[in-house]
């Protein structure tokens, strides 16, 4: 959970460029037909070690997670929907990144349904928490897995969403880590959102690795995280979690916290193409979030999962959006 501050003399006001946020800059994109039938033709054996390497390297018997970030959660599972507790900036986050994810994917497609603008899109949120950010995308009209590895959150999620019968059918959680999904969720996603998360992980590039083999190809991939700068350390943890207490004290370590570029540099050598990476600030006075020219505390990642080799006329990149698709509940995680 990546929740560095400004300072409140350092706030800065959110101009109109920066409510506009940076949208997506993708048009006319397609995606591979999964070759899983019978009649599919056979995989080319480079493509065969290809996936039997990723899955190794995804295995649960090496995992991105780590015991002791998850132990600094378990006391907080049950105040996720506390809006003014100590989730609140991820709260005031959806702001600014539900419009972010929504646009950019709007921008790849010309056909979407008002009301549920991303009907049709299968979702994994990874990481989910309580589910801030899997309800908004429901209520968007996508249908969302969440996963995240401690079992108390995924409770706390699951009581939410059944407060709406809606939502109860778009939505499914499960109590899981990304590793753990690989094998039955190959190519399953059109998109994968990681919020607040790679700063938490034990192993970020086994965890690139396993969002490229359950994304589909030319799928999309959305991650927030924050800078390793002294300005994030002053702001991120001196702020944030010792003095005006917006996160509890111990829930980031600095060591942890990902530069832009290293993240950029592990995703294209996983094949991934970097799009968009976009400054984020929040500020306490007015417990907003901004979108911001400078990257040096909180940024925004999308990046685009390529296209399969030998694909010669793909077809579009996201289901046609606005055309239901069977509920979360169905789906196979």
């Amino acid at each position: 959970m990546g929740l560095p501050v400004s300072a409140p003399e350092a706030a800065v006001p959110a101009s109109a460029g920066d409510q506009t946020g940076p949208g997506g800059a993708l048009q006319n994109r397609s995606r591979k037909m999964q070759l899983r039938s019978s009649n599919a033709l056979p995989v080319p054996p480079t493509e065969t070690h290809s996936l039997v390497t990723a899955r190794r390297l995804c295995s649960t018997s090496h995992s991105s997670v780590d015991p002791a970030e998850v132990k600094k959660f378990q006391l907080l599972a049950h105040k996720w929907w506390d809006e003014e507790g100590e989730y609140s900036a991820l709260h005031s986050m959806n702001d600014i990144r539900v419009p972010f994810i929504r646009d950019t994917l709007l921008s790849m497609s010309s056909n979407y349904q008002l009301g549920s603008p991303l009907a049709g899109v299968k979702v994994l949120d990874v990481g989910c928490g309580g589910g801030l950010l899997s309800e908004p995308l429901g209520r968007l009209g996508a249908s969302v897995t969440g996963i995240d590895p401690l079992e108390d959150n995924i409770r706390t999620a699951d009581q939410h969403k059944s407060f709406d019968p809606v939502l109860a059918k778009r939505i499914q959680y499960k109590s899981s880590s990304l590793e753990e999904i690989v094998e039955e969720s190959m190519e399953t996603f059109d998109v994968i959102v990681a919020s607040e998360v790679v700063e938490h992980v034990a192993d970020l590039e086994m965890f690139i690795k396993c969002c490229s083999q359950v994304l589909k190809p030319e799928g999309s991939l959305f991650i927030t995280t924050i800078n390793k700068t002294q300005l994030s350390y002053v702001l991120g943890i001196v702020v944030a979690e010792k003095l005006l207490g917006i996160v509890p004290d111990g829930t980031h370590e600095w060591e942890r916290f990902v530069p832009p570029e290293e993240l950029e540099s592990l995703l294209e050598s996983n094949g991934f193409s970097v799009k968009a990476v976009q400054g984020m600030l929040y500020n306490p006075l007015w417990g907003s979030w901004s979108w911001v020219g400078s990257r040096s505390i909180n940024y925004a990642v999308h990046a685009v999962k390529p296209r399969a080799q030998g694909q010669h006329s793909p077809a579009a990149a996201l289901p046609e959006l606005g055309a239901e698709q069977p509920s979360a509940t169905g789906t196979a995680v």
